[in-house]
């Protein structure tokens, strides 16, 4: 059973049907690398799935399916290094799903990035132990993970049995929908003890060759001394190493155990060899406690940086938090130093098999806005990848640079040829690589963070020509049609995602899908802007190095001014060309035969039908563009286009299409709730806010955040909160603010940084109160905008306005 408090997560009572859920939600990570919150003393089995994921560390394997041969690019399952287990005598070895549980207590707490756990349970002689565990992924020093594991037996007095171990026999097998594919990662390269009380295992990945080294210490502790029992070592072929010893345990005395891991791969900047960076750092083994006390300290630092204060609902305070907690375990400040991009599904788990997608669009907001440096460490994997972009523009006919819809580690398109539809066991096409609008997604942040930091440097030196390139391929995207005079594009597919072709057709794709060519055009605008912005010596080289010409640029307005998007009659912009003359969905039928319709595209497919026949969405895909730009900006370009749009047809689209939407995707729900509180719905607004809060918590897809959290959804609630709730948004150098807070809400407090000047904003029921920090450069000022009044504030000075918000 689930408790939430402002900092913690509880859960009580063990519970198999729910331990993959707990798991991912205990996960523990600090950015360089995430370890699932699995029982310390399990293998993987049906119940319980360890899992250890460090970024940037992919393999590539393939598989023979469905008579053709494919490749898998996977976030590798690494060796696990939490194993640690028991046993009484001559008894079992302890394992929870197994054991006859008393009592069963698991408590993260995000303040500090702990996972305690406390169990007792019964042997089968009778005899009764209590075991007290914590465990950490040091926020403070990225290499390193501890476990503090303490053992009482309570009614009995007998030798205990311990095994500590680093396990490399694991597969990439969490996901059932996923093991028909090839799972074996990792080769040996070697193992091995240090010290009486070290060891350390060596692997490899097969295809990429990335070098893994984990080195581990034990050590025992009773009545506050250090004992130093006989360790024996075992191993587990030549993939495994593990570490046994003894003791006599006397009833009602504690035991401690405490096991530190430290974790190396060839990747990692400044490292030679993985295996002796690991051991060497785990040659002055230090406590348990000390270890804690500096991982909670840096745990504070970004606490102070990030936190949202939310004052009248525990359960939308703990839900933030563990949003943004499990976001700084994904990225965090370490990740300067690590060529990864963000797993859509964090370092949480193997769904989508740790690939890069467009996700992380809703969570730069958090990071611009509160470690700049870290959102730009984002960027620069994708400009890293700039090369491979080109090459695979280049491939597919098109210039600039095309990014992959599936990234992973080299920049290469890692999405599957063939997708596996789990309700009917049958392998098909997938076309999800046509979402072009991935580029135009990483064009949109690079544009954002150039907007909300103002780093110039930036822009100039990485920023522009990402965007250059990025609207090098947009305009290659698009063909004139000299009939109407208007660019069209062919063959792309929208964030929809259940739609990849018209029916009866062939060929996968759509003619005119209104997000692209909308996101197109924005694009183009943005790189014509930035002749603008950069010296013109900057400019002239850097439009040598991407050879392009005036006539690129010419040509990127002609299609500013003259991009096609269909508009009925009604104001409602078609999904695509040939959207409206598909056929309605019966929903209220689908709702009684399957109770769960997320996944129409599986349901219909199952079926022996095609969701391709439907007016019907996974999520957002028009109302996508309402959710990324505003209002004003959307009249423009649509009015420069040549088209009418009016804040009305923004309600009728709102209508037409939420209603038609399946929501198979928590990102919908995202984009929905932002649009309701836009078009003035209060309670459509908390609805969907409700859900987007509950999304992970309660996994309201069914199963699927077992499979890994989903940082779209994570970063997009806090952005929710920002830009609705507290509504801060930006003008240029200007801070607008305009709060409204939910029912049941009293108050509200948190930071930013806009353009290199922090900003504490608080709200109750009747008063705003923004401070500028101190540590605002010297003549440096933010310029607040409240009810169409502006304010000028200083380095050090708190502005205070009476407000009423009706609860």
């Amino acid at each position: 059973m689930e408790q939430v408090s402002s900092w913690k997560l509880v859960y009580n009572g063990f519970d198999p049907a729910e331990e993959g859920l707990r798991e991912a939600l205990c996960t523990l990570g600090n950015g360089y690398f995430g370890t699932r919150g699995a029982a310390v003393e399990a293998y993987a089995s049906d119940v319980h799935y360890p899992g250890m994921y460090i970024a940037g560390v992919y393999n590539r394997l393939s598989t023979r399916i469905a008579g053709r041969t494919v490749y898998n690019e996977d976030l590798v399952n690494c060796p696990n290094w939490l194993f640690l287990s028991f046993k009484i005598g001559d008894d079992n070895w302890f394992w929870p799903s197994a054991g006859r549980i008393i009592f069963y207590r698991r408590e993260l707490n995000m303040r500090s990035g702990v996972l305690h756990r406390t169990l007792r349970f019964r042997n089968m002689k009778g005899q009764i132990t209590l075991v007290e565990s914590s465990q950490i992924v040091h926020m403070g020093a990225p290499h390193y993970g501890a476990i503090s594991y303490r053992i009482t037996p309570e009614n009995y007095s007998e030798k205990i049995h311990v095994r500590a171990r680093l396990d490399g026999t694991l597969l990439n097998s969490g996901i059932e929908r996923y093991r028909q594919l090839n799972s074996k990662h990792l080769q040996p390269v070697s193992l091995g003890r240090f010290k009486n009380n070290g060891m350390y295992l060596t692997l490899r990945t097969a295809q990429s060759k990335i070098t893994v080294s984990e080195a581990a210490t034990i050590r025992l502790f009773a009545d506050g001394k250090e004992k130093r029992p006989m360790f024996q070592s075992t191993t587990k072929g030549n993939e495994g190493i593990g570490l046994e010893f003894s003791f006599t345990a006397q009833k009602g005395t504690t035991y401690l155990i405490e096991k530190v891991v430290a974790v190396y791969t060839s990747i990692d900047k400044h490292t030679t060899s993985p295996e002796d960076a690991a051991i060497l750092a785990l040659r002055k083994t230090p406590r348990f406690d000390r270890m804690f006390d500096v991982h909670r300290k840096a745990w504070e630092k970004l606490w102070n940086i990030h936190d949202i204060t939310v004052t009248g609902d525990t359960f939308a305070q703990c839900v933030l938090r563990l949003h943004t907690f499990h976001l700084l375990q994904t990225i965090s400040h370490h990740n300067d130093l690590i060529d990864a991009g963000m797993p859509a599904r964090g370092l949480h788990g193997e769904g989508y098999h740790g690939h890069v997608f467009w996700d992380e669009l809703f969570a730069m907001p958090q990071y611009d806005l509160h470690m700049p440096h870290i959102a730009q460490a984002l960027l620069k994997y994708r400009y890293r990848r700039l090369p491979r972009a080109r090459e695979y523009a280049k491939a597919n006919g098109y210039k600039g640079a095309m990014f992959p819809w599936q990234s992973g580690l080299k920049g290469t398109e890692e999405t599957q040829a063939l997708h596996l539809n789990p309700m009917s066991g049958r392998w098909g096409p997938d076309y999800s690589r046509l979402q072009r609008h991935v580029s135009f997604a990483i064009g949109y942040d690079v544009w954002r963070h150039w907007e909300r930091s103002g780093d110039r440097a930036f822009l100039a030196e990485y920023g522009a020509e990402m965007l250059l390139s990025i609207a090098r391929f947009c305009a290659s995207l698009v063909t004139i049609d000299p009939h109407d005079g208007r660019y069209h594009t062919v063959g792309i597919i929208g964030p929809d995602e259940f739609h990849e072709k018209l029916p009866g057709s062939g060929i996968p794709g759509h003619i005119d899908n209104a997000y692209s060519n909308v996101m197109i055009v924005w694009v183009l605008r943005k790189a014509l802007e930035l002749p603008h912005l950069l010296p013109a010596s900057h400019l002239k080289r850097l439009m040598s190095k991407l050879s392009l010409r005036q006539e690129d640029l010419d040509l990127f307005g002609d299609i500013t001014k003259k991009m096609a998007v269909g508009i009925n009659n009604e104001g409602i912009i078609s999904q695509f060309s040939g959207y409206f003359r598909l056929k309605e969905l019966d929903w209220q039928y689908y709702r009684r035969k399957y109770g769960n319709i997320q996944r129409m595209d599986r349901i219909l497919k199952k079926e022996g039908d095609s969701p391709d026949n439907y007016k019907v969405s996974k999520q957002a895909d028009v109302l996508m563009l309402f959710y990324l730009l505003p209002i004003t900006e959307i009249k423009e370009i649509f009015h420069t286009l040549g088209y009418a749009f009016t804040s009305r047809q923004l309600r009728a689209n709102f209508d037409y299409y939420a209603k038609r939407t399946s929501h198979g995707s928590t990102l919908s729900k995202v984009v929905h709730c932002m649009l309701a509180h836009q078009l003035r719905m209060p309670r459509a607004f908390r609805q969907w806010f409700d859900e987007v809060l509950a999304s992970d918590i309660h996994d309201i897809q069914g199963g699927t955040t077992k499979e890994g959290i989903h940082c779209g959804v994570m970063g997009g609630s806090l952005d929710i909160v920002r830009r609705c709730i507290a509504g801060v948004n930006f003008k240029g150098e200007v801070i607008t603010i305009r709060p409204e807070l939910p029912t049941g809400w009293t108050g509200l407090k948190f930071r930013f940084c806009h353009r290199k000047t922090w900003v504490s904003l608080q709200i109750s029921r009747n008063r705003i109160m923004i401070t500028v920090d101190k540590t605002a450069s010297r003549g440096s000022r933010a310029v607040v905008e409240l009810s169409g009044k502006q304010y000028y504030l200083a380095s050090g000075e708190t502005l205070k306005i009476p407000f009423s918000s009706n609860p």
